[in-house]
């Protein structure tokens, strides 16, 4: 009996210090925010399921509008999914022609998840969608090595509300583009 206490009060204790600490996830190993690498390393891989445009400038004076898909850097999920809407896979196969057609340039598919779930499945569920769209991109033709994932989860949201139209806007990649 003494035992099991003292194994519970270590797990509790355990479970209050991993929710501390808030750390994104970046190909399968936990990273902090100036994306070096944690010395937990922990994968999230193959765990469950759960706008705003940032980045180096691209699409800056290539007469893109917002009907091209180029110009769309963000792509959206459903709830509970990482499965690409038809309209995510436009807006993902135009980047990998971009990239495919410029052979120096690479990117980072940030993904991200709503408030809704536990810390570490919302990392899961973003890494789930990131490498998702790296998939897809690999299929249309772009070297892997040109695109590097990472999950925030639910830690950097572009939109504060609690309801479904502020959720919509959560769960997403960010495409941003660097060398």
């Amino acid at each position: 009996m003494r035992k099991l206490n003292t194994i519970i009060i270590l797990l509790a204790a355990a479970l209050a210090l991993a929710a501390c600490k808030r750390t994104p996830v970046q190909d399968g190993v936990a990273v902090d925010d100036a994306g070096m690498a944690n010395g937990g390393g922990a994968s999230t891989s193959g765990l469950g399921a759960d706008s705003g445009t940032s980045g180096s400038g691209f699409g800056s004076g290539t007469g893109a509008d917002d009907g091209d898909p180029l110009s769309k850097r963000v792509v959206y999920f459903e709830y509970d999914s990482s499965l690409m809407t038809p309209e995510a896979q436009v807006i993902a196969e135009a980047h990998a022609n971009y990239l495919l057609s410029n052979p120096g340039v690479s990117l980072v598919l940030e993904g991200h998840a709503d408030e809704r779930g536990t810390r570490e499945y919302n990392l899961a569920l973003g890494e789930d969608r990131a490498k998702s769209v790296s998939q897809f991109m690999q299929a249309v033709g772009v070297q892997s090595s040109r695109i590097r994932t990472i999950s925030y989860g639910e830690e950097r949201p572009v939109a504060l509300g609690h309801d479904e139209s502020a959720w919509s806007l959560n769960r997403r990649v960010e495409i941003l583009y660097g060398n």
